[in-house]
């Protein structure tokens, strides 16, 4: 997921990517450590995506408190 698709996101949506993504992280470690990993680079790819959606949500919520900083 590149970075202005999580940016387009509403915070809804980008709650239930960030579950989606957890748990496909989830899937995906079982796998490496099982062995059955077909992509080596599938548990960087996830990783990055879950800190993609993180950090947009932080951003956000940092957003969020200036303008309430500037409404006080």
């Amino acid at each position: 997921m590149k970075p202005r698709e999580v940016r387009e996101l509403s915070d809804e949506e980008l709650q239930a990517e960030l579950a989606r993504l957890q748990r496909h992280l989830f899937d995906v470690r079982a796998q490496a450590v099982t062995e059955k990993l077909e992509d080596p680079t599938m548990l960087w790819k996830a990783k990055r995506d879950v800190a993609r959606i993180l950090t947009v949500r932080r951003q956000r919520e940092m957003e969020r408190q200036v303008r309430q900083g500037e409404e006080k």
